[in-house]
């Protein structure tokens, strides 16, 4: 199937859309160079990331388990935003209604510039302390002290983000849905559509009438929900879609 056909309406239709939201996930991260960390990628000294990455874990080997998120912070770090990330930046100022909600926890959306960022899983580069809840900003790579003490209390301080076997975030989700169901347009970018509940985002968009575009390098789930379903990398596709919305500006 080729894109060219596909894009043409997609534009039409953009040209007369305010209200836009987009989903993504790992695979916008993957065209940066960024591990899945899950798999074979998440192999680290004989552990596999469902061993660390859990409430469990940390209880017992807290410093274990900021190792791993050392090395994983080190290592996105090393990498840089794609043309993906940059060209849904710019999208904040070219639709009027235009919000970004991730399932990475990279931060690479707010390095290519975007704000209107919902992040469901948090964020590496925040840290949460385990007494007082408060959270905070820290970008030392590596860090300093591991595992890393809340300056105010002395207490244990943990990643920012949500752990197998963790909930997401009442607020968070309900604005996940919030922002899915009144969007007009919804790009579902990188992502498998099979972990919950961000694979129901989309869907949730298709009951209350938005059209529906999904970039992947290969079909999923969401692809027969999809009106416009674009296969290859969003790196790439994205600035093709960018470069003929510009033109119809």
């Amino acid at each position: 199937m080729s894109e060219q056909p596909d894009i043409a309406p997609l534009i039409e239709l953009l040209g007369k859309t305010n209200r836009v939201t987009v989903l993504t996930g790992a695979g916008i991260s993957a065209e940066s160079g960024i591990p899945t960390f899950r798999g074979e990628d998440g192999l680290w000294r004989n552990y596999r990331a469902e061993e660390l990455a859990t409430p469990s874990a940390f209880s017992q080997d807290p410093k274990l388990v900021w190792e791993f998120y050392d090395w994983r912070r080190g290592i996105i770090a090393s990498k840089e935003t794609n043309p993906g990330h940059i060209v849904l930046a710019g999208w904040e100022k070219i639709f009027p209604e235009f919000y970004l909600i991730t399932q990475n926890i990279d931060g690479f959306h707010f390095k290519a510039g975007s704000k209107n960022i919902v992040e469901l899983h948090g964020n590496i580069w925040k840290l949460r302390c385990t007494e007082e809840g408060t959270i905070t900003e820290n970008h030392d790579s590596p860090l300093k002290e591991i595992p890393p003490h809340c300056p105010s209390c002395g207490a244990l301080l943990r990643p920012h983000v949500v752990w197998f076997g963790e909930s997401l975030f009442p607020s968070i989700i309900q604005q996940a849905y919030t922002l899915s169901a009144q969007c007009e347009v919804m790009f579902v970018i990188g992502t498998s559509a099979f972990v919950q509940p961000a694979a129901s985002l989309p869907l949730r968009a298709v009951e209350m009438g938005a059209k529906v575009v999904e970039i992947n390098i290969a079909p999923t789930p969401l692809t027969p929900y999809a009106d416009f379903s674009l296969m290859g990398k969003s790196g790439e596709i994205l600035p093709k879609i960018d470069k003929n919305l510009k033109r119809e500006a």
